[in-house]
């Protein structure tokens, strides 16, 4: 048996069990649709390991640096000029790739994108 297989089983079960409670499962595959359209482990995780991490273990060292008697958390109060500090650190990228941290200025890049389109996507 393949995971096809294995799937396919488990869909079959589950609409089973969604008749089985009277309905005709409409609603439950229309949100499983949408769930398959957010594939978060194998459309981006999978893509970008090594970018992922580099970008957690920025979120860590920003901890170090501002709040690091505190559990690891975004201080948004610290953080409020996305786009400006984006493109401080990347043209800081295009003299020095390395900050004086450590860090890459892009992976600080990155972290400022995430957090911008963050704050964006609260917003829409």
């Amino acid at each position: 048996m393949n995971i096809t297989d294995v799937e396919e089983e488990a869909r079959e079960r589950r609409q089973r069990i969604v008749e089985q409670n009277g309905n005709d499962g409409t609603h439950y595959q229309e949100r499983i649709g949408k769930r398959k359209e957010t594939p978060v482990f194998s459309g981006v995780l999978a893509y970008f390991p090594n970018a992922i991490k580099a970008v957690a273990q920025c979120s860590f060292a920003g901890q170090q640096q501002h709040n690091p008697d505190k559990t690891l958390a975004w201080d948004r109060s610290k953080s409020g000029d996305e786009l400006d500090a984006l493109s401080r650190h990347l043209l800081d990228h295009s003299i020095e790739p390395i900050d004086d941290d450590g860090i890459r200025h892009i992976t600080k890049v990155a972290w400022r994108a995430l957090a911008f389109l963050e704050k964006e996507l609260e917003n829409k």
